[in-house]
């Protein structure tokens, strides 16, 4: 049976992040485990442009298909899990048969679909990368001092991108209705809300800034990054667990990450900031008794 070496690398690289994870946690610098997990995305997205959408897909599909069939003979099915002709959709060769319905969907649809549909997903992924990246440029560069006009600039490059790459997503989110494997309608109110709530933090990071509102700003532009990371990250690695727990259920572990990741995203960011602030606050003074 075939060996997906390039599955077992990534699992690979996030075993170290799970390393860092809490080699961070101890110490309470984060941005190695940040630039590593960024690192992780950027090799999967660009893997999009070099290899086109059917064949990352499946390598992305092949990274679910071992703990999705987890507990399962080769053949033996469940509810969420479905074949694809001539087992194209994975890289595993034939020893997984069964896949995540969604993933079987998402292939098919980019395999068979229309230009414009391959277009939106190249153009989504690319835009929000770029917007994904020059966020941890602005956190670690901030817009103070000489900086203010690079720290400008970039912020204007990083809302067009974002925006460019938002309106591919909804485009491509108006279709889904019509996605039984995906949840149906339910997931194209999940993909509006996920962009709602990337967009809609970002939106407020702007207006802070151009109210002169430098704190406020700050907040909320870590908020817009948290719901990135959410987006990305979170929905990863919730299909991962909920994936085998919920096999007898079609698209109930899709649906989960649709709605939840961007909010948890939200929530993790706002713990980190207010943890990372009450790091850096100066110890108050204690008054010597009289």
């Amino acid at each position: 049976m075939k060996v997906a070496y390039e599955v077992l690398a990534i699992y690979g690289a996030l075993a170290i992040w799970g390393v860092l994870l809490v080699a961070s946690w101890r110490r309470n610098r984060w941005w190695p485990f940040l630039g590593w997990g960024l690192a992780i995305a950027l090799v999967l997205n660009v893997g999009y442009f070099v290899k086109g959408p059917p064949d990352a897909i499946a390598f992305f599909i092949g990274i679910y298909d071992v703990f999705d069939n987890v507990g399962l003979g080769r053949t033996e099915g469940a509810p969420a899990l479905a074949a694809c002709p001539d087992n194209a959709c994975t890289v595993w060769g034939d020893r997984f048969v069964n896949h995540p319905s969604w993933g079987v969907a998402f292939h098919d649809r980019f395999l068979n679909g229309p230009q414009l549909r391959t277009n939106l997903l190249l153009g989504h992924i690319a835009f929000n990368t770029i917007a994904f990246i020059l966020m941890h440029v602005q956190v670690l560069r901030p817009g103070t001092g000489a900086n203010r006009t690079r720290h400008r600039t970039i912020g204007r490059v990083t809302f067009a991108s974002l925006t460019l790459g938002t309106i591919c997503a909804l485009w491509m989110a108006s279709e889904h209705h019509a996605v039984d494997s995906y949840g149906g309608i339910w997931a194209m109110l999940g993909f509006y809300s996920m962009s709602a709530f990337v967009y809609g933090t970002t939106i407020m990071g702007v207006r802070k800034a151009r109210a002169g509102n430098a704190a406020g700003h700050k907040v909320w532009m870590i908020r817009a990054l948290g719901s990135m990371w959410g987006a990305f990250w979170i929905f990863r690695v919730m299909l991962v667990v909920t994936g085998p727990l919920f096999r007898n259920y079609e698209s109930v572990s899709l649906l989960l990450s649709i709605w939840l990741s961007a909010p948890l995203g939200i929530l993790i960011a706002e713990w980190f900031r207010t943890r990372t602030s009450e790091a850096k606050a100066p110890s108050p003074k204690v008054m010597a008794p009289a």
